[in-house]
């Protein structure tokens, strides 16, 4: 790295303590910035980098809400609305005890490059809270969600700030906050994506993370003359991104033999298909959140406490959540004969694990770019809510592969403009980059 960027990572630490996350999506994304700020001054004269890396706005409120035994919690909110230069912020919401102020300004962050490649107008936000849905009733969840929305709703609108679901935060609760947005504005707008179809939603949003994760990767391995066809694949997680992911794998002739959950991983040697993927609707609709149900139901091995990666297969997806594959995890892919690597999750790789994959060639592809499908079809629902026109399901399938496609062919292209072929990473931040980065010049300071 460059002096400059040496020099910007160490302010971010220093202005931003206790926020591993955030550090390490800034420092993934100007480790490959070095060429470009080379090649164009003007970017660091407007001090471009130092603008992105500062959110435009940070919302943090309160949430008070009451339980089915009346009694009263009190729960912390945000919305990091980080950039807006090519569009209103658009970034899901994740209710998790594990969110706090970094994890979310690194999803904030890492949302502004992956809604710039969807080649869709919309900049990018994150939000959500420390409140755990699980083991919750309908009403509490209600309750809380209406709570919520009760400060929200003064920060976000169609043409501003578009939130979404993420983690914890899926139809029942889109449906219990637009309800509640409806009420305080007294109007009917596509204000959230991820909403019901027959109040807005758009079809094959919920699996469309997984498929856009899969056509992705289809793209990596046909520049290598492969394809999904008959290739093996590890997929980890079992919510929403990889129940996409195994669907769409098994239509397209792949084999998925492994899920993961917090309490391990299961490795089905006869693939995940059919009813198995019907069950895991009922893993996602339960509260239990493991998948040792799955090996009791269909008898296969359970391995607990261990992460999917020790397995032998050619493609690994990694779907659950950030920071789940370590170095020592990524050579042991490699040993075992692993030749893709395409992120379904955001920033599920550590710095170190990248650099194991890039040193061995593989292919790897950041979530930025692989995992954009989710947040494609949230555009394409904006673009449906403001039409006032639903389309079908095969149209928004057929928008989406042409939209991950799309992603590829400019990480490719633009990683070999800039002298390193064949490195998604560098091409996927550099693209992001400057797209955002011409606009907030041409805005001025913004």
């Amino acid at each position: 790295m460059s002096e400059y960027t040496q020099n910007l990572l160490a302010k971010v630490r220093a202005q931003n303590p206790n926020e591993p996350e955030f550090h390490q999506a800034v420092q993934e994304v100007v480790e490959s910035l070095d060429i470009v700020l080379e090649m164009h001054p003007e970017y660091r004269s407007a001090r471009i980098l130092e603008r992105m890396v500062e959110p435009e706005r940070i919302i943090i409120f309160r949430v008070p809400w009451m339980d089915d035994q009346s009694e009263v919690h009190v729960n912390r909110g945000f919305r990091i609305e980080m950039n807006s230069a090519i569009g209103p912020y658009k970034g899901g919401l994740r209710f998790h005890p594990s969110v706090n102020l970094g994890i979310l300004k690194f999803l904030a962050f890492e949302q502004v490059f992956k809604n710039s490649l969807t080649t869709l107008p919309m900049g990018g936000g994150k939000g959500g809270s420390d409140f755990d849905p699980k083991g919750k009733s309908d009403s509490e969840v209600m309750r809380f969600c209406q709570s919520f929305m009760t400060e929200l709703f003064r920060h976000i609108g169609a043409n501003t700030d578009v939130p979404a679901g993420d983690i914890g935060v899926g139809a029942k609760e889109i449906g219990y906050l637009f309800g509640q947005y409806k009420r305080l504005r007294n109007e009917f707008t596509g204000v959230l994506t991820g909403k019901g179809l027959n109040w807005g939603g758009s079809l094959i949003r919920p699996e469309a993370t997984g498929y856009g994760t899969v056509y992705f990767a289809r793209e990596m391995l046909k520049s290598k003359g492969m394809d999904i066809e008959e290739k093996s694949f590890a997929v980890s997680g079992f919510g929403n991104v990889a129940w996409g992911a195994v669907k769409k794998i098994n239509q397209l002739g792949g084999k998925v033999v492994t899920l993961s959950g917090p309490d391990g991983f299961i490795y089905d040697k006869d693939g995940i298909k059919g009813e198995k993927i019907d069950f895991m609707l009922k893993m996602r609709a339960s509260a239990n959140d493991t998948v040792k149900d799955y090996a009791d139901e269909f008898k296969v091995e359970f391995f607990p406490g261990l992460r999917p990666w020790s397995v032998k297969v050619d493609v690994a997806l990694p779907c659950a959540t950030q920071n789940e594959i370590f170095e020592d995890d990524a050579k042991e892919l490699i040993k075992n004969g692993c030749v893709c690597v395409c992120e379904g999750a955001n920033m599920p790789t550590t710095i170190e694990a990248y650099k194991v994959f890039t040193q061995a060639g593989i292919l790897y592809a950041p979530g930025k770019a692989s995992n954009a499908g989710g947040v494609a079809v949230s555009g394409l629902e904006m673009t449906q809510n403001s039409m006032r026109l639903p389309w079908l399901k095969e149209e928004v399938d057929e928008r989406l592969q042409q939209i991950m496609k799309k992603i590829h062919d400019t990480c490719v292209s633009t990683a070999e403009r800039f002298g390193t072929p064949g490195n998604y990473v560098n091409g996927a931040n550099i693209a992001g980059f400057l797209k955002v980065a011409d606009a907030m010049i041409d805005q001025g300071l913004v």
